[in-house]
């Protein structure tokens, strides 16, 4: 009996000294191991990327961060209370990788109070919780040691991909609050608006904005020369030069050599160029495109006029104008480029994975002049270059995929050039009133500030399609407001290589974390390959219908006389042929069409059965394996 009690006494001790140790483990683990992570998901979505943590690391003034949660009252919105611990879970990291320079503020603010007032007043927006009309809070403001402002009025959900980005960009403008300028030339297409005109900025301008001083250097055209300089701006946007003249020509040339950076588009045929033809012959087709053939040729490169790549394996899929027939068809001369088509080693794009292309370009090499060129973006081998016209006056998808031919090749579509280049204007600086074509230079006057050759360093684009909106934006409504929301990672690609020239690539690798899309491959590559056969059975159909019918018109000619509008027996039996032939052919080809969406959903069978059933089964028969063998042990 007293051994009993004993033993009782010590069972119970040692349970307490457990329970003891297991909350000091977990107070230790708490206060002493708050950085260390295992990060399982495939992108790492939960691991603060080295960008962040260097520009954590080298914070010189004191940052604060004011996070305002209603916690309490989103209680009816599980989402967001979910979403609302991420980020306060993140910004606590922020803090212990700040070392001290990061200053965290987590605010609940009750209704009426003071903490609320300081909320409305900095401008965090708010969202109606219940029925009782109390208002919940989910942003942040950001102050630095000068009283600079940055907020983030109302976190949405579906920016969670970017959260990291948002917080750190926003430490970023705060540790660094005075932002390098950016001068966009885009004399042709719209994309900045114009004093006094109704448009607004593309969202590629808003998003610059957000980062850099965007100057608009194409507004007023008599200071333009002047503005083009490396005192002025730190990287200059050309977007679209279809023709520039000898000043903006020389201007542009001066700035590279004196080591100006520069992002440029071209392109073959710009779809968002609204030039209209001339009233004197409108019969031809208004100047859609920009080469700057006289820079491209210093350095060694050219892009093919009247071109327009296509990729077979790249193809944007469209709706078809078919109101009989609609169903999604592969467009050529869209591009929907993944990060197989990217060079993984570039700032500018290894961080990417999707970008759409419109009617783009290839840049080919011609002649080494010395210069590094480093192709960004490429397509597949499976590639070709369509007739420009074809492009322009054919609306049938199926009839421009009928053009198809590959070679065999990658073809270029943006590339990064570096090294020793020459001017285009050797003799120095042009007279005011000469124009540039491309032959001898004309009558020029002295600058002592002339270069002859230079170090340039650029990104050339061969498509300007990429900034247009509905590329790579979609609106979504969230709480009453459009909220522009990125569908592909053309954005980044711009603000990565601006951001890159210009000097800093720690936000680079924030961006495009997560992957906008997961495309079946497979059932990409079955569908391909059955339209493939549908179109040349379709192919051998016209055939045998021109043939068919130039048939019956040599057997009316020959009948002749009179008894033209009668129909022989001979007549008779070739058009019975050529039904039965038609009715054949259809049938084979909805035969395919059958076996195409036949294949595809035994193909989505088995995902589903994978997914569903044998991974569970699998788990299941590895549990009782286990539970057999440690069964069998104890026996």
């Amino acid at each position: 009996m007293r051994l009993s009690v004993k033993n009782k006494f010590i069972s119970g001790t040692g349970l307490i000294l457990a329970t003891c140790l297991f909350v000091a483990t977990i107070i230790l683990a708490n206060t002493a191991l708050t950085t260390w992570r295992i990060d399982l998901t495939e992108n790492r979505l939960f691991t603060l990327s080295e960008g962040t943590k260097n520009i954590l690391a080298n914070l010189e003034e004191p940052v604060q961060l004011d996070f305002y949660f209603s916690q309490k009252a989103m209680s009816d919105f599980p989402l967001l209370v979910n979403y609302g611990a991420r980020v306060r879970d993140m910004l606590e990291e922020y803090a212990v990788h700040a070392k001290g320079k990061l200053i965290l503020n987590i605010i609940e603010p009750d209704t009426f109070s003071e903490a609320e007032d300081q909320a409305v007043a900095s401008g965090l927006r708010t969202v109606s919780a219940n029925a009782a009309g109390d208002r919940a809070y989910f942003g942040i403001v950001g102050t630095n040691s000068t009283d600079d402002e940055k907020v983030i009025p109302f976190f949405q959900t579906n920016r969670e991909s970017a959260l990291e980005y948002d917080i750190t960009k926003m430490v970023y403008d705060l540790a660094y609050p005075e932002k390098r300028v950016v001068g966009v030339v885009s004399p042709d297409l719209p994309i900045m608006a114009t004093t006094g005109s109704n448009g607004q900025d593309w969202t590629i301008i808003s998003a610059l904005q957000d980062s850099f001083e965007v100057r608009n250097l194409s507004q007023n055209l008599d200071t333009l020369v002047e503005n083009v300089d490396v005192n002025n701006i730190d990287v200059l946007m050309l977007v679209h030069p279809k023709k520039l003249d000898n000043q903006l020509l020389y201007a542009v040339d001066q700035y590279l050599l004196h080591g100006g950076k520069a992002i440029i588009f071209i392109d073959p045929l710009a779809e968002l160029d609204k030039s209209q033809p001339n009233p004197t012959n409108p019969n031809v087709v208004p100047q859609l495109d920009s080469y700057l053939s006289e820079l491209l040729d210093l350095w060694g490169l050219e892009m093919p006029e009247n071109k327009i790549v296509g990729d077979i394996n790249a193809a944007m899929r469209v709706q078809s104008d078919d109101p009989r027939n609609p169903q999604g068809v592969d467009y050529l001369p869209w591009l929907r480029l993944t990060d197989k088509n990217f060079n993984s080693d570039d700032f500018s794009t290894s961080e990417l994975n999707l970008i759409h292309m419109g009617t783009v370009g290839s840049l080919e090499v011609k002649q080494d002049k010395g210069l590094t060129i480093t192709p960004l973006i490429q397509t597949s081998t499976e590639s070709t270059k369509l007739e420009r016209d074809l492009i322009l006056f054919q609306r049938d998808p199926n009839i421009i995929m009928s053009n198809f031919s590959s070679l065999n090749k990658k073809l270029t579509l943006a590339a990064r050039i570096n090294g020793k280049a020459k001017s285009y204007f050797p003799d120095g600086k042009p007279a005011a009133d000469t124009e540039s074509n491309g032959e001898a230079k004309q009558e020029s006057t002295p600058n002592s500030a002339h270069l002859n050759e230079g170090e340039v360093n650029l990104i050339l684009v061969a498509d300007t399609d990429i900034l247009a909106d509905h590329f790579w934006i979609r609106s979504q409504d969230m709480f009453g407001a459009a909220v522009p929301q990125p569908i592909a990672n053309n954005g980044d690609f711009v603000m990565n290589s601006i951001e890159n020239l210009s000097g800093n690539t720690d936000l680079i690798s924030l961006r495009g974390r997560e992957k906008y899309s997961r495309p079946f491959e497979i059932v990409d590559q079955i569908r391909r390959e059955a339209e493939a056969e549908f179109r040349q059975r379709e192919t051998e159909l016209q055939t045998t219908l021109e043939e068919t019918e130039n048939k019956i018109r040599q057997l009316q000619q020959e009948q002749g006389g009179e008894k033209s509008y009668l129909l022989n027996n001979k007549l008779t039996a070739e058009i019975e042929k050529f039904r039965d032939q038609r009715l054949a052919t259809r049938k084979e080809l909805r035969n395919v069409q059958h076996e195409l969406k036949k294949n595809i959903e035994k193909l989505g069978a088995q995902l589903r059965f994978i997914n569903i059933g044998l991974i569970p089964l699998l788990i299941t028969l590895m549990a009782l394996f286990i539970g057999i063998y440690r069964a069998n042990r104890r026996t």
